[in-house]
C-alpha cells in the first residue's frame, strides 16, 4: 500500500511539474467581431530563382497602435522551414529576389525620424541571415523596383519632389505656411493621393556598387511597371503618352535601350502597342528576350468594365497577338513565361473562382488554354521559379489564402500546401455552408451567386437573410475567404442570418457582354439580378421574406441606395461608400473621365444623369431604415453621397444615421474603425431584422 501511494504521488508531482494534463480542444464556434481582427492575410508570393524559398508578406492588425501592420516571411519549398524575416511591422510589400537568390529586397517606411519614415525606400535582406540593410535614400522615395538581370543594378520608380512640401522655399511664397492648392488638369483628385499636381513618376537607374542614381525618363507623363531585358540592355515600360493624357486610360507599352558608357544621351523609347492596362501589370519579357507579353483590356471607351486579355509583341514591334482568345475570362495582374519561352501561366477569374491556366504562346498556335488549379478555389499571385516550379497563394470559402507550389510538371492534383498562418485562427471557429445557386431575373438573365448559410443551418427553418453587394462593378464574389466582404459574410451567417452574394451583370467571371451590360446604364439589370437571387433564396425556404436586409461597400453601397428606393420587401440598410444622387458626384469624385465618356455631359444628357440618380429623386419611396457610412477624405466616392441620402429620409421621417470615419479615405484601415463598421453592420441588423 505505501509503495501504491509512493507511486501515485510521484505520478501527481510529475503532472505538476509538467503542468495539468491538455484540455480537449474547445469546439469549434461561430465567428464574432473580434475574431475577424485576428485573421493574418497572406500576399505578394514570390519563389526564389533557384526555387528553394518562397517570400511572401503577411499582415495583422495591431489593436494597441491602431494600425495594419505587414512582415516579411520566407518559406521553404520543402515546406519545412517557416522563418518570419522582419518584425517592425512596417514592410510596404513589392518582396523581390534578387537574380543569383542572395538577396531578398522589399520596400518599407523606417527610420529613426518621422521624416524618414514618411516615404518608402529599398532595403535588402541576405537569404542567410543578418539585419536588414537600406538601399536606397531617394528623398522622394521609390514606389517600385526592378533588379537587373546580372544583379548590379536597379530600375527605381520616383516620383518627381512637390515643391508644396517645402514651402519656405517656394519662390513668391517663402513661408512656413501650405500655400493654397492651384489646379489645371482635367483629372484633378485621386482617392488617396488626394489633389493631383504636375509631378510625375520616371525611371532611375542605380548603380548598387557606387549608389550613382541616373534619370533614364523625363517629361510631362509617367512611366510605371519597368522590366529589364534577359541581356540586361533593355528596359520596357508602361506610359500613357496621349496628348490628352488627363482625359484617358489609354496606355502604351515602350522599350527604351539603356546608355551604355560611350553614349552621351538616353535613347528615345519606342513604341510597340497602345491598350488599356491594369496599373498594377507589368510587361514581361520571354526568357528568349524575343517577346514582351502583358495584359490588355478592350475599348477605351469601356474601360471601367475591361476584361484583361493575355497578349504579346515582338521585342522589335508589329502587330499584337492576344493568346487563348478561346477563353473569354479575364486575367488577374500576374502572369510568368514558361522557361522554354513556349507558353505562359497565368490566373483567371471565372463566376466565383479564380484558377490558373498554362496558356500555349507559339505564334501560329492554336493557343490551347490548360486549367492547372480546382474548381471552387480562389488563386491569387503567381511566380516562377527558372526551372518552371510556381508559386502561388490560393484558398476557398472555408480556408484563408496560403503559400502553394505546383511543380513543373505538376497538375491541379498537385497543387502542394506550405504554410499554415491561419490554421490556429481557423481551428477555433465554425464556418458558414456556402455553396452555389443560380436565379432567373425578370428578364430572363441567368444571374449566379454564393449563399452562405448559419454553421448551425437546419433545412427547412426559415431565416434572417442578408443580400450582401460586392462593389466595383467590375470584380466578382467567389470562394474566397479573407476580404472586407467575406468577414461580413462569415460574420453575418456565425449570427443566424442567411448571406446572399451576387454576380449581377456588369461582374467580372462572365465574359465582355454581361460585364459591359450595365454601361450608361446603372441601377437597372444589377436590381433585376439582386431582386432574382432574394426571390430563390424566399423560394427555398431560406429566406424569411419578412425580415429580408441588404447592404455593401462602394458600389455595393450605391446599388443598396437602387434597391431600397426600388423594392420596400427590405427591413433594413447598410450603404458603406455610397452614392445615389450621381449628379452631384460629377467633378467631386475621381471619375470625370469616365462620366465624360459613358454618361455625356450634365448639361447636355440630362435625361442620362436624371435616370441613374433615381434613388435621390424617389427618396420618398424608400419605408428601408438604412444607416449610411464612409470615410471622410473619401474621393473615390465621397461622404457626400450618404450625407445626401442620410439628409433625405431624415426629412422624411424614415429611420436613419450616419456615420463618418474620420482621416479614411475609400477604404477603411485603422483596426479601430474596421472593427466599428462590423460591429455596426450587426447591431443595425439586429435591430431590424432580430431573431
Amino acid at each position: 500500500m505505501t509503495h501504491m501511494i509512493r507511486r501515485i504521488a510521484l505520478v501527481v508531482g510529475l503532472l505538476s511539474y509538467l503542468g495539468a494534463a491538455p484540455a480537449a480542444p474547445a469546439a469549434p464556434r461561430p465567428m464574432q467581431v473580434a475574431d475577424a481582427q485576428e485573421l493574418h492575410p497572406l500576399a505578394e508570393a514570390q519563389i526564389s530563382p533557384d526555387g528553394l524559398w518562397v517570400a511572401y508578406t503577411v499582415q495583422t492588425a495591431n489593436a494597441d497602435k491602431d494600425k495594419l501592420q505587414k512582415d516579411l516571411w520566407m518559406t521553404s519549398t520543402d515546406g519545412k522551414q517557416h522563418l518570419r524575416l522582419t518584425h517592425s511591422g512596417d514592410v510596404n510589400g513589392k518582396p523581390r529576389w534578387n537574380p543569383q537568390g542572395q538577396w531578398l529586397t522589399f520596400l518599407a517606411s523606417r527610420g529613426e525620424d518621422e521624416e524618414a519614415r514618411k516615404n518608402a525606400q529599398v532595403w535588402r535582406l541576405n537569404r542567410s541571415g543578418g539585419e536588414a540593410q537600406q538601399v536606397t535614400t531617394v528623398k522622394t522615395g521609390v514606389n517600385d523596383f526592378r533588379w537587373s538581370p546580372d544583379g548590379k543594378h536597379m530600375v527605381l520608380v520616383v516620383t518627381d519632389a512637390d515643391p508644396r512640401d517645402e514651402p519656405e522655399k517656394m519662390e513668391g511664397w517663402k513661408r512656413k505656411t501650405k500655400p493654397p492648392i492651384v489646379l489645371d488638369r482635367f483629372h484633378f483628385k485621386q482617392d488617396i493621393e488626394g489633389y493631383l499636381g504636375q509631378q510625375k513618376n520616371h525611371l532611375f537607374v542605380l548603380d548598387l556598387a557606387t549608389s550613382k542614381l541616373t534619370q533614364l525618363t523625363t517629361g510631362n507623363f509617367s512611366e510605371t511597371a519597368p522590366a529589364w531585358s534577359p541581356d540586361g540592355r533593355q528596359i520596357a515600360f508602361l506610359s500613357n503618352r496621349s496628348p490628352a493624357a488627363d482625359r484617358t486610360e489609354e496606355t502604351s507599352l515602350f522599350v527604351m535601350d539603356l546608355p551604355t558608357q560611350a553614349d552621351h544621351e538616353t535613347a528615345a523609347p519606342r513604341k510597340l502597342a497602345t491598350f488599356t492596362a491594369d496599373e498594377d501589370s507589368y510587361p514581361l519579357w520571354s526568357p528568349d528576350g524575343r517577346h514582351l507579353a502583358f495584359l490588355m483590356g478592350g475599348e477605351v471607351r469601356l474601360s471601367a468594365y475591361q476584361r484583361y486579355r493575355l497578349a504579346k509583341v515582338s521585342r522589335d514591334g508589329g502587330p499584337v497577338e492576344v493568346l487563348g482568345q478561346s477563353l473569354e475570362r479575364g486575367f488577374q495582374n500576374a502572369i510568368a513565361w514558361a522557361p522554354d519561352a513556349r507558353s505562359l501561366y497565368g490566373i483567371v477569374d471565372d463566376d466565383r473562382s479564380s484558377y490558373m491556366v498554362r496558356v500555349n504562346a507559339v505564334t501560329g498556335g492554336a493557343n490551347v488554354v490548360e486549367r492547372l488549379t480546382p474548381a471552387q478555389a480562389s488563386v491569387s499571385y503567381l511566380s516562377i521559379a527558372r526551372d518552371g516550379t510556381l508559386a502561388v497563394l490560393a484558398g476557398n470559402a472555408k480556408q484563408p489564402d496560403e503559400v502553394h507550389l505546383l511543380p513543373r510538371t505538376g497538375t491541379a492534383s498537385a497543387l502542394q500546401r506550405l504554410t499554415h498562418q491561419n490554421d490556429d485562427w481557423l481551428a477555433d471557429l465554425k464556418m458558414g455552408r456556402t455553396q452555389e445557386f443560380s436565379a432567373t431575373s425578370s428578364d430572363s438573365n441567368v444571374v449566379h451567386g454564393l449563399a452562405t448559410l448559419p454553421p448551425n443551418y437546419r433545412p427547412g427553418q426559415k431565416y434572417p437573410t442578408v443580400l450582401f453587394i460586392h462593389g466595383g462593378p467590375n470584380g466578382q464574389d467567389s470562394h474566397h475567404l479573407g476580404g472586407f466582404n467575406e468577414m461580413m459574410r462569415e460574420l453575418l451567417s456565425a449570427h443566424g442570418y442567411a448571406v446572399l452574394q451576387v454576380n449581377y451583370r456588369g461582374s467580372s467571371g462572365r465574359g465582355d457582354a454581361y460585364q459591359q451590360a450595365i454601361y450608361a446604364d446603372w441601377g437597372n439589370k444589377e436590381v433585376k439580378d439582386l431582386l432574382a437571387a432574394v426571390d430563390w433564396a424566399v423560394q427555398q425556404g431560406i429566406a424569411d421574406p419578412t425580415r429580408l436586409g441588404l447592404g455593401g461597400w462602394s458600389y455595393g453601397g450605391i446599388l443598396t441606395d437602387y434597391l431600397i428606393a426600388s423594392d420596400t420587401r427590405f427591413k433594413a440598410a447598410v450603404s458603406g461608400a455610397g452614392s445615389a444622387n450621381q449628379i452631384s458626384m460629377f467633378g467631386s469624385d475621381q471619375y470625370s473621365v469616365q462620366y465624360e465618356r459613358e454618361m455625356g455631359a450634365p448639361w447636355v444628357a440630362q435625361e442620362n444623369w436624371i435616370k441613374v440618380s433615381y434613388p435621390f429623386f424617389n427618396a420618398d419611396h424608400i419605408t428601408t431604415p438604412t444607416l449610411f457610412m464612409g470615410g471622410e477624405q473619401d474621393f473615390n466616392v465621397p461622404i457626400a453621397g450618404g450625407e445626401q441620402m442620410y439628409q433625405a429620409l431624415k426629412m422624411l421621417g424614415v429611420d436613419t444615421q450616419l456615420v463618418i470615419y474620420p482621416g479614411q479615405t475609400h477604404d477603411i484601415k485603422l483596426p479601430s474603425y474596421r472593427r466599428d463598421v462590423q460591429e455596426r453592420y450587426l447591431a443595425w441588423f439586429e435591430k431590424y431584422l432580430g431573431h
